[in-house]
C-alpha cells in the first residue's frame, strides 16, 4: 500500500452532498492524485484547521457533477491514503427512517446494510489481487465514533450515537415500500453514498466513521406528502453549518 512522506494528515474529510468546500480550512494546497484506480472526484485540498493538517476531497465534485453510482469510491479513498491519511470521516447526507432522525438530526451511524448493486466494493476486485476476506463485523472504527460524539457534546451539538445507514443506489429517492422493507430490516437512515466508501476503508486499514446529516424524513416517514428538493438542501445546509465546530472541538480533544 501507498505511503508517503509529506506532513502528516491529522483527519480526511470526505465532504457529501451540501459539503463542497470545507469552511475555515487556511494555507491550503491542492493535489491531483494519480491513482491507479483512475481519477477521484477530484483535487484533495490540504491546510490547516483548528490545529490539525485536514485533507479534504469533495464526493461528488466540487460542482456535484458526480451522482453517487458513478463516484469513484476507490479512486477517492487510494488517494487519501496515499498522501498520508489514516483517519477519515464520511460527511453523508441521508433521509430518516427512525421517528427521532428528523430533518437537521445529526447521527453517527454504528451499522450498515448495503443495497447497492453494481458498484467495484473491494480493492481485490482487479486481475492479479491478493483476495482478502476483511472482518466488517463492526463497520465503523470505534474509537473515531466515541471522539466524534463527544465533539459534537463538547460543541453542543445534539448528535444521536447509534443507528444502521441503509445504503441505496440513487440517484433517485426511494419508494415508499423501499422505505418500509428498510425499516422492517432494522435502518435507522437511508443514503446513496455510505458503501463502498466504508468498505475500501477498512481494506486500506484506515480508521472511518461517518457523520450523517438528516435532510429529510424518507418516503412515508414524515407528515409530508411529498418530499421537497428545497427543503432538503435547507434542511442539510442547516445541519452542515455544524460539522466545523464538532471538527473544531475533535481538534482540541
Amino acid at each position: 500500500m501507498p505511503h508517503s512522506n509529506r506532513t502528516p494528515i491529522d483527519l480526511a474529510v470526505i465532504g457529501g452532498s451540501g459539503l463542497y468546500k470545507f469552511p475555515g480550512l487556511e494555507n491550503t494546497t491542492r493535489h491531483s492524485v494519480d491513482t491507479p484506480y483512475g481519477p477521484a472526484s477530484g483535487d484533495v485540498v490540504l491546510g490547516n484547521f483548528a490545529g490539525m493538517r485536514v485533507a479534504f476531497l469533495a464526493r461528488h465534485g466540487e460542482s456535484h457533477s458526480l451522482p453517487p453510482h458513478r463516484v469513484n469510491y476507490r479512486a477517492n479513498v487510494w488517494a487519501l491514503h496515499s498522501l498520508g491519511a489514516r483517519r477519515v470521516i464520511g460527511v453523508n447526507a441521508v433521509g430518516g427512517i427512525r421517528a427521532d432522525m428528523g430533518p437537521r438530526v445529526i447521527v453517527v451511524p454504528d451499522q450498515l446494510i448495503d443495497y447497492t448493486h453494481g458498484r467495484t466494493t473491494s480493492y481485490c476486485d482487479v486481475d492479479g489481487a491478493e483476495v482478502r476476506h476483511i472482518d466488517f463485523s463492526e463497520p465503523y472504527t470505534d474509537s473515531l465514533r466515541r471522539r466524534l460524539l463527544a465533539a459534537a457534546r463538547a460543541a453542543g451539538v445534539a448528535a444521536i450515537d447509534g443507528g444502521c445507514y441503509g445504503a441505496t443506489q440513487g440517484p433517485r429517492l426511494e419508494t415508499r415500500a423501499e422505505i418500509a422493507r428498510m425499516k422492517r430490516d432494522g435502518c435507522d437512515l437511508v443514503g446513496m453514498t455510505g458503501m463502498p466508501e466504508a468498505v475500501l476503508a477498512r481494506e486500506l486499514g484506515l480508521e472511518y466513521a461517518c457523520l450523517a446529516l438528516v435532510a429529510n424524513f424518507a418516503a412515508g416517514c414524515g407528515d409530508e406528502a411529498e418530499i421537497s428538493i428545497e427543503e432538503i438542501f435547507a434542511h442539510l445546509a442547516a445541519a452542515t453549518a455544524e460539522v466545523p465546530r464538532i471538527l473544531a472541538e475533535w481538534a482540541r480533544a
